[in-house]
């Protein structure tokens, strides 16, 4: 029997999860990852390299969004403990926030944050700033991305993934290309918005915008986030990237908002989407296709948990 062939789009920190997932679960399959970008690339619509990143949910729907990032938290442990060379590393975070608990969108249905068991607990911080209405500490992980998207690039060449530098204008033209594939896997993020054959006109960029500084000389042991809202245009950060590594300070979130003049600062659009993520399988003339984009800036932590949902569909097995 020949081996089945799947076709991953794009390069990104989920195409790249995803074909990893999917080596793992078909390791005799053929696997095609085609991207334009790549790491190592800087591209404002090469969101991956431009995030801070690290562990904080955004997810409040009582369901899938929740599901992913449990999965991507209970890896990114995997990883922190047995590859340090991936720069996922254990840290602590302080999130604080200018609305009542009720109101800063961190409540799932059943009136609680869903992930305090998760993580271990939450710290209640008892002395806030002025105009602080609550905030906790729990213990996450960071995520350096100079470190981590090379990392995973190389796991994908490593577990003997072909990597194919590609523009891909329309997903019609891959289908001809691999007119035997079993199936393809849409990670194109943003680009799904232009993509001829998907379009999906629910997309639309969220522009953010962090700078990378010099660590202190005394390393910041804890990252801070402070916000009126989890998803909010005024947002403040600090996410130290290791002893080494640099500090992360951010940010902002503008909707709709498509600018590219300040790219040195680093600056990336984040594949935001009108009701979510679209993480589903589709028959595109025939052919079966896993679209799996549109994760806003929760890219890294739904990462491991939308490459196994996106599988999942693939190969028409449970989902999360």
């Amino acid at each position: 029997m020949a081996q089945p062939t799947y076709i991953i789009l794009v390069g990104g920190v989920i195409g790249l999860t995803t074909a990893l997932t999917l080596q793992k679960r078909s390791p005799s399959a053929r696997i095609v990852l085609l991207a334009y970008h790549l790491p190592g690339d800087l591209a404002l619509t090469y969101a991956s390299p431009w995030a801070g990143a690290n562990w904080l949910s955004v997810a409040t729907d009582g369901g899938r969004a929740e599901a992913r990032d449990a999965v991507t938290y209970v890896k990114f442990g995997e990883l922190a403990d047995g590859r340090p060379e991936a720069g996922v590393s254990r840290m602590p975070i302080r999130a604080m926030f200018d609305n009542e608990r009720g109101e800063a969108g961190v409540l799932s249905p059943d009136g609680n944050i869903w992930y305090e068991k998760l993580v271990g607990g939450l710290r209640e911080v008892k002395k806030l700033p002025e105009g602080v209405k609550f905030g906790y500490e729990m213990d996450t992980f960071v995520v350096d991305v100079t470190t981590y998207l090379p990392w995973l690039l190389t796991e994908v060449i490593k577990a003997g993934i072909e990597v194919r530098r590609k523009i891909i204008g329309n997903i019609k033209e891959v289908f001809e290309e691999f007119p035997d594939a079993e199936g393809f896997v849409n990670c194109t993020g943003i680009g799904s918005y232009n993509i001829k054959g998907v379009e999906d006109k629910e997309l639309y960029p969220t522009m953010g915008q962090v700078v990378l500084v010099e660590s202190p000389k005394t390393p910041i042991g804890k990252m801070y986030f402070r916000s009126p809202q989890r998803t909010h245009s005024d947002t403040t950060y600090v996410f130290p990237r290791g002893e080494h590594g640099g500090v992360i300070l951010g940010g902002c979130r503008l909707d709709g908002v498509w600018t590219r003049e300040v790219i040195k600062h680093g600056l990336g659009l984040r594949p935001s989407r009108k009701g979510g993520a679209r993480v589903e399988r589709e028959a595109m003339d025939g052919r079966t296709v896993v679209h799996s984009y549109g994760a806003g800036g929760a890219g890294y932590q739904a990462s491991w948990g939308t490459a196994k949902e996106a599988v999942d569909l693939l190969l028409q097995t449970s989902t999360v």
